[in-house]
């Protein structure tokens, strides 16, 4: 259930790919340099901002939807439980919608009709 609402991307912060990190990472230190911060609180700002990401986009590190202050890490230890791996299916995910010009379809009923 929390998977299918929460929608992490992964596990636990082990599992995520390095190359999501380090496009995080630099999309942050972007976003803290135009901010005119000094070098040494950007990289602090950095680490604090990172660590929210990763809690939001692993499944231990996501509050846990019945109970928002607990994360699922911590429940799943309280019940001596672990999380080797998950699936994620969404409905309408990989379909290609056809798209239509109704203005087209129209004229086409249109003209069939005359």
């Amino acid at each position: 259930m929390h998977i299918a609402a929460a929608a992490p991307i992964c596990v636990s912060e082990d599992d995520v790919p390095t190359e999501n990190l380090e496009r995080e990472r630099r999309i942050l230190t972007e976003q803290a340099l135009n901010e005119g911060k000094p070098p040494e609180i950007v990289e602090k700002m950095i680490a604090g901002r990172l660590r929210k990401h990763l809690a939001q986009i692993t499944l231990v590190g996501q509050a846990f939807v019945k109970d928002p202050d607990t994360t699922v890490g911590k429940l799943l230890k309280g019940k001596g439980a672990t999380v080797a791996s998950f699936i994620r299916f969404e409905v309408g995910e990989g379909i290609e919608k056809k798209e239509d010009n109704f203005a087209e379809e129209v004229a086409a009923q249109v003209k069939a009709s005359s």
